[in-house]
């Protein structure tokens, strides 16, 4: 499937491998999600490991390792859509980090919508059925 088809289409075409590609990558990582401090939307689910930590505290800019690219990834670095660090909670269990954020950009996906703007976050669409998707309303 090709990336516009998979970025934004309606056909439920869900990764249950990635978890297996993650574990590939042979870093020592974390899930890292960034949430939008003042409104709670998630922005991006990542992964962390120890660099992009220790980035994201002295940068105050989300930051997260690239699994595909192996190659440390700080949010908004090269586009400006970066996302500001209000706090850093670790779970109960210690094995995974929640990024709060203000966005400061124009938004946190790297897909645009139909009047080509950068969406919110990369949770745009709702399950609609077994095998749909469907855009939300204020996210297309």
């Amino acid at each position: 499937m090709d990336h516009h088809t998979l970025e934004e289409g309606t056909i439920l075409n869900l990764d249950f491998k990635k978890l297996k590609k993650v574990a590939r990558c042979e870093e020592d990582i974390i899930p890292a999600i960034a949430q939008d401090a003042h409104t709670g939307e998630v922005l991006i689910v990542g992964y962390a490991n120890q660099k992009a930590l220790d980035t994201a505290r002295k940068e105050n800019m989300a930051t997260f390792w690239s699994t595909s690219r192996n190659e440390l990834w700080i949010k908004g670095k090269t586009s400006g859509d970066y996302l500001e660090i209000i706090e850093i909670c670790v779970n109960c269990e210690q094995n995974s980090i929640l990024y709060k954020v203000v966005p400061r950009g124009k938004g946190a996906c790297h897909t645009k919508n139909r009047d080509g703007k950068a969406r919110s976050g990369c949770y745009y669409r709702t399950l609609l059925n077994e095998s749909t998707l469907g855009f939300v309303n204020g996210k297309e």
